[in-house]
């Protein structure tokens, strides 16, 4: 495969090429006169050159070769024209090689400037012809725009090795959004498949959900969710968005795609559409959307939206552009079920039946995570008699400490179907509140106004089984107590964690970076569960697994030691048979010890000391980072260490009683004093 000269590296790249932490990069730089000098970066990130980094790994003895999918992204992370200019680019070559197999042999044959001659035709082809994008977004006018042919061979390289041309754009461009996480505000997958679900729940008997309309389509996370679909519609103000998520969905399936630029609320490219349903994930809280041109936009059928009211101009774009029957889902930020300066709209969607659903999600179902969402199912009204009720759905009692590494996506999934389709359930769940009820002078449509608020603790018998539990625990507790011993501090020799990584008596291993397998995949070990002590709680994102375009997770064992690196804390969890099999989750770093060296026990009880951590952390920034290399422990006889990690197991067991009793005692107290409130237990 050719090299392209071109391709650069930071120093993040380098430690996953060659499978180390930045640390060692650092250390490198220091150490060898004859490590690559930077190309290019800046003084604090600098960058290198992508040939020259490899062959100097090589000749340390420190690479043996590059695995494929790292190269091509590398490639792609150093493009001239950008990551996303070359992401483009290689999606309309992977798109051409699925559409076209027997094109690409023929291509692939001609010489380097030859077929980057004929390429930008290619792009013509796929992004103006198919998808009736502008030649503005493909056609090169600089020289450094004209594509990288290496790259692009690479990608097709990638292709065949990962099994199609889907997962390996879906793998460049899942690396891409990984390493700018601030840069795009993404659908979670799992909400995606439950807007695109209500869709087709909400779509009248008998007629399928065939086309589809994304006005604020981003990355086309969506539309990529709709099963079987015939055409989608995506619009994104983001010329770079609207490539992309066109790219992306023809690669998924066999639908006809459009795709335009172009701000929908000022400049709607389908302006005579009408779809069979729309998905919209749309921006939130702008002020800034059009309000003083749009006045007399004939889309404002159920009145015209405050300057403050940008998530009802999008409501009413949505059903502006369904067929009569046809179903909306928006997700929506929770003020605006009750803010004062859109009641009147509310009031109308409600009169005409054009609102059916409100659901109230839990927080960290999507972004922004610290906000509980709602998702608002809109159906635009034909000739039949509107319905006489709203549904509203409360999903965040379903999570009680929710987080948006553990939601369970399934019973979430299936809880707000079952709603919608009047399967039964609690009314702390779900509820069908006449619209008569809705109509007073606030219309607020918050879910938590309309359902009962379910007990903390239940009834009086289960209340009587939490104090039975927690009288045992804290009988427990008391026995577990630990009684100190005096001891004459003696001199000790040291050895840190990096000088045990070094000899072997243990390995290192940080968490974070796998993906799931299209089947699932195992649950994650998040940062959450080792400082509360609880079980996996967390899921792996979709990424196909390694043989299609994901990467392998780091999976723990019994006897390995976990530890947090983020936020200054003295944590570190020995983990167990039931916890065993687990995915290592983001800002966690595991050692493996060698059990004829290292007892784990030991090892983690010294990892616990206040002193070790906090000379072992970085407190140069907001956020204190710890640096488990530089964590000390004695060095003690395995016998000796076996003592020592008695005790420290006897502490942790101890730890996990007082963690138990303090959930009861909380649960007990909350419960008594709903029980008193409702009737529900009486005064003793």
């Amino acid at each position: 495969m050719p090299e392209d000269s071109t391709a650069e590296v930071t120093a993040a790249g380098i430690a996953r090429l060659a499978g180390v932490g930045r640390a060692a990069v650092s250390n490198w730089r220091r150490r060898h006169a004859d490590f690559p000098k930077p190309v290019g970066g800046t003084e604090t990130s600098p960058s290198f050159s992508l040939a020259d980094v490899e062959q100097w790994l090589r000749d340390q003895g420190k690479l043996a070769e590059v695995p494929l999918r790292e190269r091509v992204w590398q490639q792609l992370a150093g493009h001239p024209s950008g990551t996303v200019a070359g992401l483009v680019q290689t999606g309309c070559v992977l798109l051409l090689l699925r559409a076209r197999p027997g094109a690409w042999p023929e291509l692939a044959a001609l010489p380097d400037d030859r077929l980057g001659a004929l390429l930008p035709g290619v792009f013509e082809e796929v992004l103006t012809t198919r998808f009736g994008l502008p030649r503005s977004v493909h056609t090169p006018t600089p020289a450094d725009t004209l594509p990288s042919v290496p790259l692009l061979r690479a990608a097709v390289e990638l292709a065949v090795e990962l099994g199609g041309a889907r997962q390996a754009f879906e793998f460049l461009l899942g690396r891409h959004l990984d390493a700018n996480p601030r840069q795009y505000t993404l659908t979670p997958p799992p909400l995606a498949e439950l807007m695109a679900a209500l869709a087709a729940a909400a779509a009248p008997e008998g007629r399928s959900v065939a086309t589809v309309l994304d006005p604020a389509s981003g990355t086309g996370g969506l539309l990529r969710a709709v099963p079987h679909p015939t055409a989608l519609y995506a619009q994104d103000a983001d010329p770079d968005m609207a490539a992309l998520s066109a790219l992306r969905l023809a690669l998924h399936g066999d639908a006809d795609i459009r795709a335009a630029i172009g701000d929908t609320l000022r400049a709607d490219a389908f302006p005579t559409l009408n779809v069979d349903a729309v998905l919209c994930h749309p921006p939130f809280n702008e002020r800034a959307w059009g309000h003083d041109e749009l006045a007399y936009d004939p889309r404002w059928e159920y009145g015209f939206p405050a300057r403050t009211e940008s998530e009802l101009a999008w409501v009413q774009h949505a059903l502006a552009r369904l067929r009569d029957g046809g179903a909306a889902v928006l997700l929506m930020p929770p003020a605006v079920a009750s803010r004062r300066s859109g009641r009147r709209i509310r009031a109308d969607l409600l009169r005409r039946g054009a609102l059916r659903a409100v659901v109230a999600l839990p927080a960290g179902a999507a972004p922004p995570y610290g906000i509980p969402l709602h998702l608002w199912v809109l159906v635009r009204p034909g000739a039949d008699r509107p319905p006489a009720e709203t549904l509203f759905v409360d999903t965040a009692g379903l999570v009680p400490d929710a987080g948006r590494d553990k939601l369970p996506w399934t019973t979430l999934r299936n809880t707000v179907l079952d709603a919608w389709a009047g399967r039964g359930g609690e009314e702390s769940v779900a509820r069908a509140v006449p619209v008569i009820e809705l109509l007073d002078d606030e219309v607020d449509l918050a879910p938590a106004r309309y359902l009962t608020a379910p007990a903390a603790g239940g009834t009086a018998p289960e209340l009587a089984a939490v104090r039975d539990r927690l009288d045992e625990t804290l009988r427990r507790t008391q026995g577990l107590a630990p009684t100190p011993v005096p001891a004459r501090p003696a001199p000790r020799p040291l050895t840190t964690v990096g000088e045990l990584a070094r000899t072997g008596a243990l390995q290192l291993r940080t968490g974070g970076s796998g993906t799931a397998p299209a089947g699932g995949g195992a649950p994650v070990l998040t940062e959450h569960d080792v400082l509360s002590g609880g079980a996996p709680s967390g899921t792996l994102p979709a990424g196909g697994g390694p043989g299609e375009g994901g990467e392998e997770p780091v999976l723990v064992t019994e006897g390995d030691v976990v530890v947090p690196v983020l936020g200054g804390g003295s944590v570190a969890r020995v983990v167990d048979a039931a916890t065993a099999g687990a995915a290592l989750g983001r800002n966690l770093q595991l050692l493996r010890p060698e059990p004829a060296a290292l007892d784990p026990w030991f090892l983690a009880g010294f990892l616990r000391g206040t002193a070790n951590n906090r000379q072992a952390s970085s407190f140069a920034s907001t956020a204190t980072r710890l640096d488990v290399r530089r964590l000390q422990l004695p060095r003690l006889p395995l016998a000796d260490q076996r003592r020592h990690g008695a005790h420290f197991k006897s502490l942790a067991e101890f730890e996990e009683a007082l963690r138990l009793a303090a959930r009861l005692g909380e649960q007990l107290v909350q419960g008594l004093y709903d029980g008193l409130a409702d009737g529900s237990v009486e005064p003793a």
